[in-house]
Parts: structure tokens; sequence; C-alpha cells
């Protein structure tokens, strides 16, 4: 780039950020309607996937700290959308499942965000959209100390 270049519209730190919370405010009142908070909604969304996770695992899904997941998680549990088990292979730890109340909200607003990221990459063009998932798949593995 060119020193006449502007910085921040064309860094791509700035542009990743600006792109996740202009695109996500659109569908996180949806989820605000439904009487979740974003996080709660980021929980609901990696049990969808992978139920009856740890919390520690869950935690770097959800992109949360480990404490304020923990309270979290309390608060879901508290409102029946969660549920605590034990580990079938050691009886001290414990695992986050869905409960069916959880499971039901979670298959709607799933459904509703890949809508939402339907209509979103529809504003591309076929080039664009065909790239820019894989792109950024790539940028996180290159970014993930475990993956090399």
């Amino acid at each position: 780039m060119s020193p006449q270049t502007p910085f921040v519209s064309s860094y791509l730190l700035y542009l990743l950020a600006a792109s996740s919370e202009a695109a996500s405010a659109e569908f996180h009142s949806e989820v605000r309607a439904r009487g979740l908070r974003v996080p709660e909604w980021r929980v609901l969304a990696c049990l969808f996937d992978d139920d009856g996770q740890m919390i520690t695992r869950l935690a770097g899904f959800a992109m949360l700290e480990q404490s304020r997941l923990t309270r979290i998680i309390d608060g879901m549990v508290d409102r029946a959308l969660l549920e605590r088990r034990e580990d079938a292979k050691d009886k001290r730890r414990r695992r986050i499942y869905l409960t069916p109340k959880g499971r039901a909200i979670a298959e709607d607003l799933v459904t509703r965000a890949r809508a939402h990221e339907a209509a979103l990459l529809k504003r591309l063009s076929e080039t664009d959209r065909g790239r820019l998932v894989p792109a950024l798949q790539a940028l996180l593995a290159a970014l993930d100390p475990k993956a090399g």
C-alpha cells in the first residue's frame, strides 16, 4: 500500500471488526427479541453444534472468559435453557447440555441465523461470496496456535 492510502479504511483488523459489528447488529436484534443476550445466543449456538461440552471448551467457542461464562450458564440453568450433568468418564467434571426448551430456541435461532447469513451474502458478488468464508477460515487457521 502506498503512504497515501488511508490507514483505517483499509486496515484489516478494522475491516474485520466493523464488518462483524454491522452484520451482527442486524441479527442480534432477533436474539434480543427472544429474550436472550448475545453471549447466551453464542452458548446456545455452540451447544447446538456440539452438545455436552465442558465449560473450558465452550468458553473458547463462545469467545467468553470462563468466569463470565460460568455466571451466564448459571442464569441459563435457572431459566431451564441448559443443564449440568456429570461427565460419564470423570464424575468430578460437569458437562453443559441444552434442555428441550434450550434446544427449541437454539434450533429457531440457528435457522434464522442461516437465513440472515444467506441474505447478507447475497449483498456480495458471487465471486466474493465464494471467497469470503474460505478466506476467513484460512485466516483463523493461520492464527490458531494449535493448528500447526
